[in-house]
């Protein structure tokens, strides 16, 4: 009995895929850790809370989260000021190393989805 099999290499089309879909899933990725970071912002009138924005580079393939006001530092970084129950300085930054793992299924799974199609 002879097996017979042919195999078309699509390399650069593997690649392609792989690329558009780090930059979709590096996106929800940020999204998702916005949305955390916007449960935690310390919140008196929401102005912080709304100021929450996603900053992808898709040609670097980083992202950020940033919050936009006047005293958006200030009130991240200074751990002496009281919040609300649930609000807390450090409010990017927890999420973001709380949620790494999850940002990472985000990201695998676009790539993986990518190559399903």
């Amino acid at each position: 009995m002879t097996f017979r099999m042919d195999l078309n290499w699509r390399g650069r089309e593997a690649a392609r895929r792989s690329e558009e879909a780090s930059r979709r899933g590096l996106q929800k990725a940020a999204e998702h850790v916005l949305g955390v970071a916007q449960q935690r912002v310390p919140l008196e009138e929401g102005v912080l809370q709304d100021s929450g924005r996603t900053v992808v580079d898709t040609t670097a393939l980083t992202a950020g989260v940033t919050f936009d006001t006047v005293y958006a530092r200030i009130q991240h970084e200074d751990l002496t000021f009281r919040h609300a129950p649930g609000r807390t300085a450090k409010y990017v930054e927890g999420p973001l190393t709380e949620e790494a793992a999850r940002c990472r299924g985000i990201i695998g799974a676009e790539i993986r989805w990518a190559h399903l199609r």
